[in-house]
């Protein structure tokens, strides 16, 4: 089983021929309102992908919390743990522009009140996974790992938005995923020389001890770990909106890891479906099925 413990967001989209400079004003297309929020995304991803998933996380009580669980509702995620809180939901403001490129902007808003303390028991034991972000509080998110990895649950941290972690505070993380400018960025931080995505990769889970994953978008992923050094390839795809696609990687690499598959097949299949991903617009709507990734496959 795998837990989700995060944010749980609308995303408020807008179409443009390219994104605004500080200080430009560019028009855009009719707004869309798409659920989103990284725990919530990676929870419809893994489901999707065949996992039994439980959300923990808050809503506000304004209409547009009604929203937020659009997807997550008929995909039979287990939302009897996301409370509503009294204010706002947390919304994204996102650009997309010509090119499937896209920018984003949060305001928190229930999801500042998200409490690991909310988590139940059961489905944090060995054989479980608790997959966590870093759009909620970082005092939560980590004592969520701590809980889990106490009852023997596999934990995996996505560190998106992008946080200067020491590796002390990872001590319950199992394995770190970030994206190819993330991972710049934490090796950087740790005074690690600049490299090759394997050697980044490699770098890094020396220096944290712990196995982690960086993002490649089109060029695939690669993990180092006690395994050693695995790269996988993505697929040759047009992207239409890259919305989502991280979380895709994630959800699916947990439902994958949950399922019992090694971390290669697991890799490879997460690959795949953030590819899918990209070609059709919006995060959650963009999601693939188990299906729709076998049958991608090369």
């Amino acid at each position: 089983m795998i837990t989700v413990f995060g944010s749980i967001n609308v995303d408020l989209v807008c179409r443009v021929r390219k994104a605004p400079q500080p200080g430009e004003t560019v028009l855009g297309s009719d707004y869309e309102l798409i659920p989103g929020g990284k725990g919530a995304n990676q929870a419809l991803a893994a489901r999707r992908a065949g996992a039994t998933v439980r959300m923990v996380g808050a809503i506000g009580d304004d209409d547009i919390g009604k929203v937020a669980l659009n997807e997550l509702t008929p995909a039979g995620v287990d939302l009897s743990t996301v409370a509503r809180r009294k204010g706002t939901t947390g919304i994204a403001i996102i650009t997309v522009d010509d090119h499937g490129e896209n920018t984003i902007v949060v305001s928190p808003g229930a999801n500042a009140a998200a409490d690991a303390g909310s988590i139940p028991a059961d489905g944090m034991d060995a054989g479980d996974t608790l997959l966590l972000q870093m759009e909620v509080p970082p005092e939560q998110v980590f004592a969520a790992a701590k809980r889990a990895k106490a009852g023997g649950a596999r934990v995996i941290l996505s560190v998106a938005p992008f946080a200067p972690l020491e590796a002390e505070v990872l001590g319950d993380i199992d394995m770190v995923i970030v994206n190819e400018h993330e991972a710049q960025d934490f090796a950087g931080h740790f005074g690690l020389p600049a490299g090759t995505p394997e050697e980044t990769a490699a770098a890094l889970a020396k220096r944290l001890g712990r196995a982690v994953t960086v993002t490649l978008g089109p060029d695939g992923a690669v993990t180092a770990g006690d395994e050693g050094v695995i790269r996988v390839p993505a697929l040759k795809v047009t992207p239409v909106d890259t919305t989502g696609a991280g979380d895709t990687f994630a959800g699916v690499l947990a439902a994958c890891l949950d399922g019992g598959q090694s971390l290669r097949e697991a890799m490879a299949l997460a690959a795949i479906a953030g590819s899918l991903a990209c070609t059709r617009h919006g995060a959650q709507p963009s999601f693939p099925t188990r299906a729709e990734i076998e049958a991608a496959r090369p």
